[in-house]
């Protein structure tokens, strides 16, 4: 078990639960109506797993653009998050 959360594979794990938290979420909304609306929660779920993505490559020592490139993208999703909130 103690491998399953250390190092690389903790946020492997986080990553798979934040794909299976997104899905679940829209799948509630589309079936009831209810909770967050698929095109408010996209783009903060997409932020959080840039982020996530890019501390995954920093941990397995990826070029840093690669890196970069996540960061940037988690960047431009929050924005487009709060912009969202912000006209709401």
């Amino acid at each position: 078990m103690i491998e399953l959360v250390s190092g690389v594979r903790v946020v492997d794990l986080i990553l798979v639960l934040l794909v299976a938290e997104g899905a679940f979420a829209i799948a509630f909304h589309r079936g009831t109506g209810r909770g967050i609306a698929p095109r408010d929660l996209l783009w903060n779920l997409l932020a959080g797993f840039a982020l996530l993505l890019a501390l995954r490559l920093a941990m397995i020592s990826a070029g840093w653009h690669w890196i970069a490139s996540c960061l940037a993208l988690a960047l431009v999703a929050h924005v487009a998050d709060l912009w969202r909130r912000a006209r709401a």
